[in-house]
């Protein structure tokens, strides 16, 4: 059981049964990075993410193809619905900012499903599910399409999803009743670049994506037809020539900073992002782990913690001033760790 007394924040981490995995695991973090590792409620199984609003969390199984409504009680977690999302291999949850609306990614086929809220934040089943198409050069990871993440736009009118098989960013209208709509084209990738993650800049007309298989950083400017390329240049340091993927994306420091996992070189690469769309390298720090997949960032407690999936460890790092990042030396073990989540 975690030691929670002088915890400074909860977090709960998702993991892969395969790796040995037991559900949803509780971690109380400490004021200094300290990670003390509590229970795993194993009905949340192979949780590869998941999001929370008004006291619900909403979580995917990825193996199972669903999505569970989970609430908590004296006694613990508790699953109070379930629902098929649509499709296979579902990794991204994402709600909108009025909490109306919430959609999944189902990365094995290639699709997004979309649900309607009711006041109490009930799934209206069943979703409504949008197929893409195409592929991409890289055989084995672009046979076919797959949706890696969704994410709404600012003010809540637009959602749009990377393909990771087609090599594209995709844009969609959802209409009052929560129909997805026609899928529109927003930005095309290079060929085999693969985009993993995009997110919109909290104050500023921009978006970053993460591209997995190029391992590149792309900032976009919002236009009315779509995206628009700022900026693009390597997440890896000038001459590393190994085997690397594009992780997790994540913003900081109101916007001025990027932060970017490398999983393969197993590294955090820092960016410093400048208004009018223009990334610098601040510096590569060492994930503390194999296969950084998840990145955490806590500014309030100037920390940061980092879910590795193929060692099965979390490590924390201490955000300075400056954004940069420092390894806390505290870790601690999940197996299969794919997400981490504050409470």
């Amino acid at each position: 059981m975690a030691d929670e007394t002088d915890s400074a924040a909860i977090l709960h981490v998702g993991s892969y049964a395969k790796a040995g995995g037991r559900g949803l695991y509780r971690v109380a973090l400490g004021a200094d990075g300290a990670l003390n590792l509590g229970e795993a409620y194993g009905g949340a199984a192979n949780a590869s993410f998941a999001a929370e609003a008004s006291g619900r969390w909403y979580v995917v199984d990825e193996m199972a193809g669903s999505l569970a409504v989970l609430g908590r009680g004296d006694a613990g977690w508790r699953i109070d619905r379930r629902s098929a999302t649509g499709g296979g291999q579902p990794c991204y949850v994402a709600i909108d900012p009025q909490a109306q609306r919430l959609a999944v990614a189902n990365y094995g086929s290639g699709s997004l499903a979309l649900w309607r809220l009711d006041r109490d934040g009930w799934p209206a089943d069943p979703p409504d599910v949008c197929h893409s198409r195409g592929s991409g050069p890289v055989a084995g990871r672009q046979d076919g399409p797959h949706c890696h993440c969704a994410v709404w736009a600012p003010d809540g009118r637009s959602l749009y999803a990377t393909d990771l098989g087609a090599d594209a960013i995709l844009r969609f209208t959802p209409g009052a009743k929560g129909a997805l709509g026609a899928a529109e084209t927003a930005w095309r990738a290079p060929p085999g670049s693969g985009p993993r993650h995009v997110l919109f800049h909290p104050t500023a007309p921009l978006a970053v994506l993460v591209s997995e298989l190029a391992s590149r950083l792309t900032t976009f400017a919002l236009a009315d037809d779509g995206l628009r390329e700022i900026d693009s240049r390597s997440t890896l340091p000038e001459g590393f020539a190994g085997d690397s993927l594009g992780g997790h994306l994540a913003l900081g420091a109101g916007g001025a900073r990027v932060y970017v996992t490398n999983r393969g070189h197993d590294s955090i690469a820092v960016f410093a992002l400048d208004r009018a769309g223009r990334n610098e390298l601040l510096e590569h720090v060492a994930s503390g782990g194999a296969s950084p997949r998840h990145l955490l960032l806590l500014e309030d407690l100037a920390l940061a913690v980092v879910a590795h999936e193929h060692d099965g460890t979390l490590a924390s790092f201490r955000i300075a001033e400056n954004g940069r990042l420092a390894a806390t030396g505290h870790r601690a073990t999940v197996p299969g760790a794919c997400f981490v989540l504050r409470a």
